[in-house]
């Protein structure tokens, strides 16, 4: 058995020590908001944050998260800082399949929460998910919009 801190709650998984994280995620405790896409850490539809930083789930053992602190695209609407990006995420019409976009809200969130005014170079260098539709203009707007920095018309 391993223990994980999950969205500020303990839960109790049994796993091998070698299992993705993201699969512990979806498929031994049901939550199905973070996404597989590419299964080697390029893509980051499976991002979560561990410890407040973005983490590629699909590639990290769950045992390197025991101890830890996981938080999940399903507790972004109780954060202060991830509901202002869901917020700001809806206002710019972020997403248009959607299928990226909790992997993108957790990384907007992760680099909000460490620079709380970001560069427009900080976000580029930040946002590096990857997403089919071209939805990066408006990702940027929305961060930019938290962070107070949007460019008024």
């Amino acid at each position: 058995m391993i223990e994980l801190t999950i969205n500020g709650q303990k839960r109790r998984v049994d796993a091998e020590s070698d299992t993705p994280l993201l699969w512990v995620l979806r498929d031994d405790l049901g939550m199905t908001g973070t996404k597989y896409g590419c299964g080697v850490a390029q893509c980051g539809a499976c991002s979560v944050l561990v410890d407040g930083s973005v983490m590629r789930s699909c590639v990290t053992p769950v045992e390197a998260v025991a101890g830890r602190k996981v938080t999940t695209i399903e507790a972004m609407e109780k954060d202060p800082v991830g509901a202002k990006v869901v917020e700001a995420w809806v206002k710019h019409q972020v997403p248009q399949c959607g299928y990226c976009q909790s992997g993108q809200v957790m990384a907007a969130t992760s680099l909000l929460k460490q620079n709380a005014r970001p560069s427009d170079a900080d976000v580029e260098a930040a946002m590096v998910n990857l997403c089919r539709c071209g939805t990066y203009n408006a990702i940027k707007a929305a961060v930019r919009d938290v962070a107070g920095l949007e460019k008024k018309a």
